[in-house]
C-alpha cells in the first residue's frame, strides 16, 4: 500500500513560527524519502539512508522528527486519517460491536503498511500528528459506543485494542500465506473482549 502526502497545513519551528520555505520542502523531501526507505527495508531502516535518500544531514532529519516513531506517524499521517474518517462515515450504519470490528481489522492492516511498524505501532500513535490524534479519538469512540450498548467489558482499554491490533498484526506477517489468519484472530480477540461470551441457549452448571 503506498503512503500519500498532501499539503499539510503550515509546520511550526520550535518557537512557534512558520517553517522558511527552505525548511518545509527538506520536510517533504525528508517525507518522501522515508516511505520510500521504509517501504523498502522496513520500519527499522537505518534513519541516515533515509537522510541520504532526501540528500539533507542527519541533523536536519532530527530537526524536523526527534524520533524514529516520529518520523513513522509523519509517514503514515495520511493514512491514518483516511483510516478515521473512513470508519466514522461506515459507523453510522453499522452496530457499535460491528464498527469497533472492522475499525481494529483496518488498524492492523495499517500496522502492516511497513515491515516492522506493528512493533511500534502503540508508541506511533501517541505522536499527535492529525492522523494519529483522528485514529485514537475514532477507535475511542467506537469502544465507548460498544461498551454503552454492553457489548464489550467495561474494562477495556482503547491501549488493549492497539495491542492486539499489534499482535495480530505481527502474526500475520509471520504467515501471509493464510489469508483467514487476520479475520480468525480479530475474531478471537472480540470474543474475549465481550460481556457475554457464553453461547446462546448454554445451560449455566
Amino acid at each position: 500500500m503506498k503512503a500519500k502526502h498532501s499539503q499539510n497545513p503550515p509546520v511550526e519551528d520550535t518557537k512557534g513560527g512558520a517553517l522558511r520555505a527552505d525548511a518545509r520542502r527538506n520536510r517533504e523531501r525528508l517525507l518522501v524519502a522515508a516511505h520510500a526507505v521504509f517501504s523498502e527495508r522496513g520500519a527499522d531502516a537505518s534513519l541516515n539512508d533515509v537522510a541520504k535518500r532526501a540528500e539533507v544531514g542527519i541533523g536536519t532529519l532530527y530537526r524536523h522528527f526527534e524520533s524514529r516513531e516520529a518520523l513513522l506517524a509523519a509517514t503514515c499521517d495520511e493514512h491514518l486519517l483516511t483510516l478515521a474518517k473512513k470508519s466514522r462515515e461506515r459507523s453510522e450504519a453499522l452496530p457499535a460491536l460491528e464498527a469497533l470490528r472492522l475499525f481494529l481489522t483496518e488498524l492492523v492492516h495499517s500496522a502492516g503498511l511497513y515491515k516492522g511498524l506493528a512493533a511500534s505501532l502503540g508508541i506511533v500513535l501517541k505522536n499527535h500528528t492529525a492522523g494519529c490524534d483522528a485514529t485514537t479519538a475514532e477507535g475511542q469512540r467506537l469502544l465507548e459506543a460498544a461498551q454503552r450498548e454492553g457489548e464489550v467489558r467495561s474494562d477495556i482499554r482503547l491501549d488493549d485494542v492497539v495491542c492486539m491490533a499489534m499482535a495480530i498484526s505481527l502474526a500475520a506477517a509471520e504467515d501471509a500465506s493464510d489469508p483467514k489468519r487476520v479475520p480468525r484472530l480479530t475474531g478471537m480477540f472480540f470474543d474475549g473482549l465481550r460481556s457475554r461470551t457464553e453461547p446462546r441457549g448454554a445451560r449455566q452448571r
